[in-house]
């Protein structure tokens, strides 16, 4: 057999077994092809891929690398990932933004490049540039109707009569649109009408576009089992008891700060001010703990009884060295995962010392800006309004409880009350944070990092309190959810 048969055999198994779902065994199998016919230009994107997958992103970076280097067909596709990684995975945007110029230099009609580069301008705080792209993008595709979505958040509308909302409401009608599509364009329509002040129809186009959204979903993929989840924060509290999985963190390492409490509670808000100070470094909503649940300590959190103190040391162990390979000249790092919540109880297993921020507002405002946020199909109970009040009457459950076993190392942080009175609150935060009082901390807008949450223009300007009892608003459709969330501890918030 000739080398470039034997070479087109071994690409083949490769292929064969990625397609198995065999991918540790795919990804062996292309090394091994590599260090034998290394100029496979199209080898080397397909391990990149795999590496990606696995999260090898250093493995994966240099993997594509070699595809361009040697060739590939579409380089443009290899920017693209290049640009994915080093944003979502590395926290390395300038890297990310250059790869994108990349792609787009390359084939300036690039659609995947030019939506991403758009994106990732706006996580900047880069409103103008995001808006050319999205502009630039349309222009050649009209009907890409998750970029009109995101174009429309992006302008000021002034009355309920402005032509955006009228082609918002066209492109939902058109045939080619699908439900995914209806429902980000939905979620995009609510926004507009909420800021001219149109409530009755914003609220509509918002429960409109949950259905959308339910729709577009794989059979049952959102559904919330409010029973099941119920179960689950019996199961936490259960588990997690003063007496059990206490050892003893290195005293010399610095534990992360921790923010967490609903979604939509004022978290990136919280995160921003942080990282106003020059101590801080914002980390952002790390997936580190959500995916131990899954993997290593799965079934979480039954799987807690039978887990060794030296598995606990290693995955705290693994999380330090994350932290410091992604922030590694940052003195303290914030890990702004809002549904972290949940995972408390571990936190407090695997970094004892650790100083947990509870971000909180008021039960009807925040239930209502879930609702209006169009989150992944994950998050099922989001889709309606009497799931979320379930969910958030679960959160108020569980929180009590995290409180009783490490209400000293919790800080409840009010939004309401921040944006009322700024500055007592920042000294309070500053101080159960140990660190020193600074004057950037009031002045978050100006913090030039990636924000990638909804929450990334708010926390780009000054303090506002429009958001603050929004609920009202609405008051005519809230009936059902405030008799619900209708209790002596709701009254105040979570004490």
């Amino acid at each position: 057999m000739a080398v470039n048969d034997e070479a087109r055999v071994r690409v083949r198994d490769a292929l064969l077994l990625e397609c198995a779902g065999r991918l540790a065994e795919a990804e062996a199998a292309y090394e091994a092809l590599l260090a034998r016919w290394p100029d496979l230009p199209d080898s080397w994107y397909n391990l990149g891929v795999l590496q990606r997958k696995a999260r090898r992103f250093d493995a994966a970076l240099a993997s594509y690398q070699q595809a361009l280097d040697r060739g590939v067909t579409q380089p443009e596709e290899v920017h693209l990932n290049r640009g994915v990684i080093f944003s979502d995975h590395l926290r390395q945007d300038d890297a990310a933004e250059r790869e994108l110029r990349a792609a787009l230099a390359l084939n300036p009609t690039y659609i995947p490049a030019l939506f991403n580069f758009a994106n990732l301008q706006e996580d900047l705080g880069k409103r103008d540039e995001a808006l050319a792209a999205y502009e630039r993008l349309l222009a050649l595709d009209p009907r890409n109707y998750e970029a009109l979505a995101r174009h429309a958040s992006l302008k000021t509308v002034a009355a309920p009569d402005d032509p955006l909302i009228s082609k918002l409401r066209q492109a939902i009608a058109h045939a080619s649109a699908t439900p995914a599509d209806k429902a980000s364009l939905g979620f995009a329509l609510g926004k507009t009408l909420d800021a001219c002040g149109a409530h009755d129809q914003a609220f509509d186009a918002y429960v409109t576009a949950n259905r959308q959204s339910r729709e577009s979903a794989a059979p049952r993929g959102v559904f919330y089992d409010r029973g099941r989840h119920a179960q689950f924060v019996d199961e936490l509290i259960a588990t997690f008891t003063v007496d059990r999985f206490k050892f003893a963190a290195p005293a010399s390492v610095a534990c992360p700060i921790f923010i967490c409490g609903m979604y939509r509670s004022g978290s990136t808000l919280t995160e921003q001010v942080l990282a106003g100070h020059p101590r801080v470094q914002a980390g952002g909503e790390i997936d580190f703990l959500p995916t131990c649940v899954q993997t290593a300590l799965a079934p979480f959190p039954s799987a807690m009884t039978r887990v060794s103190r030296q598995q606990l040391e290693q995955l705290a162990a693994n999380y330090r060295d994350m932290l410091a390979k992604l922030f590694p000249h940052a003195e303290h790092v914030t890990d702004k995962r809002p549904d972290n919540f949940l995972y408390i109880g571990l936190i407090k297993t695997l970094f004892p010392n650790a100083r947990i921020i509870h971000t909180k507002r008021d039960p009807l405002d925040n239930c209502l800006s879930v609702f209006f946020l169009h989150l992944d199909h994950g998050m099922g109970y989001a889709l309606d309004l009497m799931d979320i009040a379930h969910y958030y009457r679960q959160y108020r459950r569980l929180m009590a409880h995290w409180k009783s076993l490490y209400g000293a190392d919790i800080l409840d942080f009010d939004y309401d009350d921040f944006v009322r009175e700024p500055r007592p609150a920042v000294e309070g935060l500053l101080a159960f944070c140990g660190i020193e009082w600074d004057e950037n901390c009031m002045n978050f807008q100006n913090v030039s990092n990636a924000v990638k949450t909804a929450s990334v223009w708010q926390v780009r300007e000054a303090l506002y309190q429009r958001s603050s009892g929004r609920w009202r608003n609405y008051e005519r459709h809230l009936a059902p959810l405030r008799e619900y969330l209708r209790d002596p501890g709701l009254a105040s918030k979570i004490s």
